[in-house]
């Protein structure tokens, strides 16, 4: 098995992708500058949300609106990440595959996207009874913790993935 990914990751190395991200010049450092835009615009919202969930500005800010004005920029920052993770990926598919924080950061992630999908599937569900002026309940404060904690995570995986 590690001979097949061995493979692959030199096949990706070796690909016009890999090559056209280290023969142009400044595109990985522009890429690696928008790619952190990205990840501002998923975990900046998400985190702003969590502290509210877990009780930050309870009588000024209802959940509902929170969630209205936060949660929507998450989604495409996202997207920029992912996009520009995927993209900066191959030039060094073998060098990234070797750090030990390569499978935690993309565990992480799988970690907050199930915590995402369980909190709006389930527990957001029953918003109207904790929006407001009300203790939110454990399990919303639990996606809270779950969400801060994996996105902060992820971010540190991330920065050690890029440290040489």
């Amino acid at each position: 098995m590690v001979l097949v990914m061995d493979d692959v990751f030199s096949w990706l190395e070796d690909g016009w992708l890999a090559e056209a991200v280290r023969g142009t010049a400044y595109l990985y450092p522009m890429l690696g500058s928008v790619h952190v835009i990205g990840i501002a615009l998923l975990i900046g919202p998400a985190a702003a949300f969590g502290l509210r969930l877990l009780g930050l500005g309870r009588r000024a800010l209802r959940v509902t609106t929170a969630a209205n004005h936060l949660l929507r920029l998450s989604p495409l920052g996202f997207v920029i990440a992912a996009a520009t993770g995927v993209v900066m990926f191959p030039p060094g598919a073998s060098l990234i595959a070797d750090r030990g924080s390569a499978p935690w950061k993309l565990g992480l992630i799988l970690l907050a996207g199930l915590n995402v999908l369980i909190f709006h599937r389930r527990t957001y569900r029953s918003v109207a009874d904790w929006d407001t002026d009300q203790p939110t309940p454990a399990a919303a404060r639990l996606a809270a913790v779950v969400s801060l904690t994996s996105w902060s995570g992820v971010t540190i995986a991330g920065r050690l993935l890029a440290s040489t």
